[in-house]
């Protein structure tokens, strides 16, 4: 094992010009990856994935999960979601021992700012988070359908779309936006003078 030096090591890294092996417990220490579906691929710390987030965090972010402050860039131990790329947390308090993957399961694993599920879910098998496919361990998936919804109304003052607060198109003027920072409020592109351009916007309270 490339990790800790022992016999033993059954897991080699999938790079096909790449010879290190390492004993499984031994991955997260190494800063090794196991991708736990398809194919069930590994990874040694040279040749690992890197995530699709295009920036780092700001200087201050805390972790969503523990509250405690995550590295100034994404690495190995500091995640961030790939649809808001505002939330970020530890690879150990999503992973590890009751962590919310395993703790939620395929059915409510989501980003925990934006509730995007789709993007989150695959970008994390992507980087080796276990998903177990069942519902959450906590309770009924239905008992907690509405605290797992994503925001789906225009919050404007005035809210200028025809088809009233609840349409959402995906481009143009009736567009929903939600909160950059809170995911907790939303608006249309026109509700809020917002040009096609604009990528992102921010609710008043935040």
């Amino acid at each position: 094992c490339y990790v800790c030096g022992s016999r033993g090591a059954s897991i080699a890294c999938c790079d096909p010009r790449c010879e290190r092996r390492f004993h499984l417990p031994c991955a997260v220490r190494g800063q090794c990856l196991t991708q736990y579906y398809g194919n069930y691929r590994a990874f040694c710390s040279h040749h690992c994935p890197q995530q699709l987030v295009d920036r780092d965090p700001e200087p201050g972010t805390d972790c969503l999960l523990c509250l405690e402050a995550v590295d100034q860039r994404k690495s190995f131990r500091t995640m961030g979601c790939p649809a808001c790329q505002h939330a970020w947390f530890h690879r150990s308090c999503v992973q590890a021992g009751t962590g919310h993957a395993l703790s939620a399961g395929s059915a409510a694993f989501r980003c925990m700012l934006c509730r995007d599920k789709e993007n989150f879910q695959a970008e994390m098998l992507y980087m080796g988070i276990q998903v177990p496919i069942r519902p959450p361990t906590w309770d009924t998936l239905e008992a907690f359908e509405g605290l797992m919804a994503r925001h789906g109304r225009c919050d404007a003052t005035n809210c200028l779309c025809p088809a009233g607060r609840e349409q959402a198109d995906q481009e143009g003027p009736w567009q929903l936006l939600l909160c950059s920072s809170c995911a907790a409020e939303g608006t249309h592109r026109s509700c809020s003078s917002l040009s096609n351009n604009t990528e992102s916007w921010e609710c008043p309270g935040c």
